[in-house]
């Protein structure tokens, strides 16, 4: 078993196990994709990337995760948003795909949250053959997957993880609007050893910068799911002059499909303090964390499949 667990300690497999768990495989790779699709802009374009990537990923499934800031009234508002909006835009697509919702509410001590999306992955991950993991690359709080976790932990003998969040671990902070969101799902992820890949936000996801008058130029007039990602994006700023902004969540999928466009390194997977800093210990468990993105060849194959959409 990958481990057992007791409370909410975790015994861990050893390095070799760990190292080989944390390759990405030949070939095609089954994937869900856990979004916050509402909150910005990002996750759309991240989304039709990983469904427009099918040389590579296989989506099994979309959940909708929650979030909470200005453009939701609580957890479970920006769950349900988020859920509406990739209905949207796989409408803009002419695509049916299985989409659940996920968490109501952020993890509470009392344990999990249910919810159809968990579900969903508890049972996906159970029914893979040994040594066949599905991929759970998770856009923003990391509700959903941590109430899987917790919900059946066996899974973590059949799942990685690919979650941008958080800034990189030799930053003095690691307060970022995805892990701040539910600190308690990300100790969970980062503590049980499942294999993980961690892409940070400042510094590495902040490379994918893009403007207005280039998503113009580049998928403009394409088709109407161009069009409507140009819209969306224009409209989070109303002041384009010398204005760019990030579309960090196509990070997780561009490591998926080329990991040389997303460079990474296996380090200890760091300890989250009550004060949202980073701490280390060599004793624990590895992970890979992503420190660089190149932009170009993601935004040349990114911005390729979305004018051939």
């Amino acid at each position: 078993m990958w481990f057992e667990k007791k409370g909410l300690d975790w015994a861990i497999p050893p390095i070799e196990a760990q190292v080989r768990a944390l390759e990405l495989p030949e070939g095609k790779i089954d994937m869900v994709l856990d979004t916050d699709t509402f909150n910005e802009v990002d996750d759309q374009f991240a989304l039709a990337y990983a469904l427009l990537s099918p040389e590579r990923l296989n989506v099994e499934a979309i959940y909708a995760a929650p979030f909470y800031n200005s453009r939701s009234t609580g957890a479970k508002d920006g769950m349900e948003k988020s859920y509406q909006e990739i209905q949207r835009l796989l409408g803009k697509m002419n695509r049916t795909e299985n989409v659940l919702r996920g968490s109501d509410a952020f993890l509470q001590e009392s344990g999990y949250v249910d919810s159809p999306a968990a579900r969903d992955l508890v049972e996906r991950a159970m029914a893979r053959a040994d040594g066949e993991r599905l991929y759970v690359v998770a856009i923003g709080a990391i509700t959903n997957v941590a109430s899987a976790i917790l919900m059946e932990p066996k899974i973590c003998e059949k799942i990685a993880v690919v979650w941008l969040g958080g800034h990189p671990t030799s930053y003095p902070t690691a307060l970022e609007f995805n892990l701040s969101q539910d600190v308690r799902a990300a100790r969970i992820v980062l503590d049980c050893g499942c294999p993980l890949t961690l892409v940070p936000c400042l510094g590495v996801a902040t490379h994918l910068l893009t403007s207005v008058q280039e998503l113009s130029a580049c998928i403009g007039g394409k088709n109407p799911l161009c069009d409507a990602l140009v819209e969306l994006f224009a409209a989070y700023s109303d002041d384009h002059f010398a204005w760019a902004k990030e579309i960090w969540d196509v990070s997780t999928i561009a490591y998926l499909i080329n990991p040389e466009w997303v460079p990474t390194k296996i380090v200890h997977s760091p300890l989250l303090t009550d004060d949202s800093h980073w701490a280390h210990d060599e004793k624990r468990h590895l992970i890979r964390e992503a420190y660089f993105c190149r932009r170009n060849p993601i935004f040349r194959d990114l911005f390729e499949k979305l004018a051939r959409a």
